[in-house]
């Protein structure tokens, strides 16, 4: 087993894998970003759901000048840390930001701190375009359906354990 490590645990090389810690790893996304390259994510943890399950789905990033509300970005939110979450409101230079699977919980940043807006999602073995009419209308009607979100959640959950 060929392994490396550096200080404070930084980076560790296994065979045919590299772990970095968040910072590092943000910092090599954000680079690539910036050179115009996209960036493919496996998604990680609930508060996208159902839209895009962690651990199941991927994303593909891309820098983009261009955000409106309903987008889904990346974005490095003051004492949070990294999100991958929906543009909820746009209020001048500040963004509201909200996962599709959280019930109240929102985070703000600047539009400066979006490192990449979602492209497109493979989900279930197949590319959705996350700029298509059908994913603009399913996430609009979804941010509307706010108050039954707790509703509609259960429902979605108790569905894809059956599945």
């Amino acid at each position: 087993m060929h392994e490396t490590k550096e200080t404070n645990a930084t980076m560790l090389m296994l065979p045919n894998e590299l772990l970095l810690n968040n910072d590092l790893f943000f910092v090599e996304v954000t680079r690539m970003l910036s050179q115009g390259r996209s960036v493919t994510l496996r998604a990680k943890g609930k508060s996208m759901y159902p839209f895009i399950s962690g651990g199941r789905d991927t994303v593909e990033l891309r820098k983009t000048d261009t955000l409106s509300v309903g987008d889904i970005v990346l974005a490095e939110v003051p004492e949070r840390g990294y999100v991958l979450h929906r543009i909820y409101k746009m209020e001048g230079e500040q963004l509201v930001l909200m996962g599709d699977g959280n019930l109240r919980a929102t985070e703000r940043c600047r539009k400066e701190d979006v490192l990449g807006k979602v492209v497109r999602i493979l989900r279930d073995g197949r590319y959705v375009e996350s700029s298509s009419f059908a994913e603009r209308l399913k996430a609009r009607c979804w941010r509307r359906l706010l108050p039954l979100r707790r509703y509609l959640l259960f429902v979605c959950r108790l569905c894809a354990t059956h599945n």
